[in-house]
C-alpha cells in the first residue's frame, strides 16, 4: 500500500503545499506533481472532470511524485466513495456545516467497521494490491472537511472532533460570502483564526486555500500556523504565467532606432 507522505508529514505538525487542478487536463494536474507540489487536489467542485480523466490524472499525479487529493462535488456517499475508487488517497469535501455531517463523511471513505464504504475499487491498483489497499485505507486516506461558512465556524470544534476526520481546509472566498463580510477585513480574519484555534484544541490539521503569488499567501499562512496549504492553481497559474510572458515580450520590443528586441515591428497589415 503506498504511504501517504502528505499525512505523514502532516501528523508530524510540519506544512505541505499543493495545486488545485481544476481545467480537467490529466497532463496539467500530472505537470503541476513534477513541479514539486507535494499534493495536487483535483476540484471536482468547480472543475471541469469526467471519471476517465479523473483516473488518468490520479495516475499522473502519482507518475510525478505528489499525492493525489480530489474535492468531491458535495458531501455524499455514492460520490466519496467513487473518487476514492478511480484512485484519490485524499478527499476534501465542501460545505460541511456540522458534527453529523462530517460523520456522514466517514461513512462514506471507510470500509466496514470504521464506516460503510461498498468494496470493489476500479482504480486503486496504483496504491497497492487490492488486498493492501483495503487494509491500509484506514490509516493513509486523508479525510478534509471545508469550513466555510458561518455556521461551520461556529460549530469547527464539534465538526473536527469526529473520529476518521484529520482536519479542514477553510474556503476564504465562500466563508466572506456567507457571513457578509469583505474578503480579507478584519472580521474575515478572525474568523479564519478562530477555526485555526479550534484544529489546535482538537488536535486535527488546519488547511486554508491561500492563492496569491504577489503577497506571498502561502507562506504567511503556514507562519500563521496552517498546515495544509493550498497555494495555487492551475486556472491562477496558466493566465497568470501567459500574461507575464506576454509582458516580457512586449518590454523587448524594437523601439526607436530598432537596437532593442526582436526587429519586428507591427502596422495595420501585420508584421514588416
Amino acid at each position: 500500500m503506498r504511504i501517504n507522505t502528505v499525512k505523514q508529514t502532516l501528523l508530524q505538525g510540519m506544512p505541505v503545499f499543493g495545486a488545485e487542478a481544476g481545467m480537467g487536463s490529466a497532463l496539467v494536474a500530472e505537470a503541476l506533481a513534477f513541479a514539486g507540489f507535494d499534493f495536487v487536489q483535483v476540484d471536482n467542485q468547480h472543475g471541469e472532470w469526467s471519471h476517465d480523466r479523473l483516473m488518468h490524472a490520479f495516475r499522473g499525479i502519482c507518475l510525478g511524485g505528489a499525492i493525489p487529493v480530489s474535492r468531491v462535488r458535495t458531501n455524499d456517499y455514492a460520490e466519496i466513495g467513487t473518487i476514492m475508487d478511480l484512485g484519490a488517497l485524499g478527499i476534501v469535501v465542501p460545505m460541511v456545516n456540522s458534527a453529523a455531517e462530517a460523520a456522514r463523511v466517514v461513512r462514506a471513505a471507510f470500509y466496514p467497521p470504521f464506516g460503510e464504504r461498498s468494496n470493489g475499487a476500479v482504480g486503486v491498483c496504483i496504491h497497492g494490491t487490492p488486498a493492501e489497499y483495503v487494509a491500509g485505507i484506514r490509516q493513509e486516506a486523508l479525510i478534509i472537511v471545508m469550513i466555510e461558512t458561518r455556521e461551520a465556524v461556529e460549530r469547527a470544534e464539534q465538526i473536527l472532533s469526529v473520529d476518521g476526520v484529520d482536519g479542514c481546509l477553510i474556503g476564504p472566498s465562500d466563508l466572506s460570502l456567507s457571513m457578509g463580510v469583505p474578503l480579507w477585513s478584519s472580521a474575515h480574519e478572525e474568523a479564519i483564526k478562530r477555526v485555526l484555534r479550534a484544529c489546535r484544541t482538537v488536535r486535527k490539521i488546519p488547511g486554508i486555500a491561500a492563492w496569491g503569488r504577489e503577497d506571498n499567501a502561502p507562506a504567511r499562512r503556514a507562519e500563521q500556523g496552517f498546515l495544509f496549504i493550498q497555494a495555487t492553481s492551475d486556472r491562477e497559474i496558466v493566465p497568470h504565467g501567459a500574461s507575464e510572458v506576454l509582458a516580457a515580450v512586449r518590454s523587448g520590443r524594437v523601439q526607436g532606432n530598432g537596437t532593442r528586441g526582436t526587429g519586428l515591428r507591427l502596422n495595420s497589415q501585420g508584421i514588416y
